[in-house]
C-alpha cells in the first residue's frame, strides 16, 4: 500500500546500515568473517582500496551477472549495492578492534546477531533481493539446480577466492555458516511486512 512506502523504506535503510556495521564488528573481531566479506577483504588487501569501496564494486559486479539471468533488480537491490559498503567502512573507521580472545568472541557474536537482525529488517521490507540473493535465485531458475547447491557453490567460490587473496578465514567463518541461517529464521518473521499485513495476522490482532 502507498501509505506504507516510507515506513518500509525506513526499515530497508536501517537494515542496510546495520548490516554494514555488523560486518565491521565481525571484521574487527579478527577470528574469521562471512564468505563475501572474506572476498571483499582479500580484494581490498591486494588492491589498496578500502573495504567499503571494494564491497560496493563487488556488489556492482554481482549485479551485472544478473543480466544474462534476466533478473530484475528492485529498489532494495540497488540500495544494497550502494549503502552496505559505506556503512561497513564507517564502522571500521569509528570502532576499535577487539583485544584478547574474550572480547574478540563477544564482538564477533554481537556482529553475528546484529547481521541477523539487519537481514530480517531489509528483506522484510520487501523492496527486492540483494545482489547475491538474486544471483542465487537466477542461477537456480536457469540451471534447475536446488537452491542449497547453488548457494553453496556461490558462497564457497567467494570464500576460496577471498582466502587465496588473503582474507581472514577462521573459526568465526564456520560459526557464521552454522548460525546465520537459524538466526535469520527467527528475525525474518518479525519484520516481514507482507506477513504482518496478511488477513490472518489482522484477524489475530482483532
Amino acid at each position: 500500500m502507498p501509505r506504507l512506502f516510507f515506513p518500509r523504506l525506513l526499515q530497508l535503510l536501517l537494515g542496510l546500515f546495520l548490516f554494514g556495521i555488523a560486518s565491521a564488528l565481525m571484521i574487527l573481531a579478527s577470528i574469521g568473517i562471512a564468505p563475501w566479506d572474506v572476498l571483499s577483504q582479500g580484494v581490498s588487501l591486494r588492491s589498496g582500496l578500502s573495504f567499503g569501496w571494494v564491497t560496493n564494486l563487488i556488489g556492482v559486479a554481482v549485479l551485472l551477472m544478473w543480466l544474462p539471468l534476466r533478473q530484475r533488480p528492485g529498489l532494495g537491490t540497488v540500495l544494497n549495492v550502494l549503502l552496505i559498503g559505506p556503512s561497513a567502512q564507517l564502522g571500521l573507521n569509528l570502532l576499535p578492534p577487539a583485544s584478547g580472545l574474550v572480547w574478540q568472541v563477544l564482538l564477533f557474536a554481537a556482529g553475528l546477531l546484529l547481521m541477523a537482525l539487519a537481514t530480517g529488517l531489509y528483506i522484510g521490507a520487501r523492496f527486492g533481493p540483494g545482489p547475491r540473493d538474486g544471483l542465487m535465485t537466477g542461477l537456480h531458475a536457469r540451471t534447475g539446480w536446488p537452491i542449497w547447491k547453488v548457494r553453496t557453490l556461490i558462497e564457497a567460490s567467494a570464500l576460496l577466492l577471498g582466502w587465496w587473496l588473503g582474507g581472514n578465514v577462521g573459526w568465526g567463518t564456520l560459526a557464521f555458516a552454522v548460525f546465520i541461517g537459524p538466526l535469520c529464521g527467527l528475525t525474518l518473521p518479525l519484520f516481514d511486512r507482507q506477513r504482518t499485513l496478511s488477513p490472518a495476522a489482522d484477524g489475530r490482532r482483532a
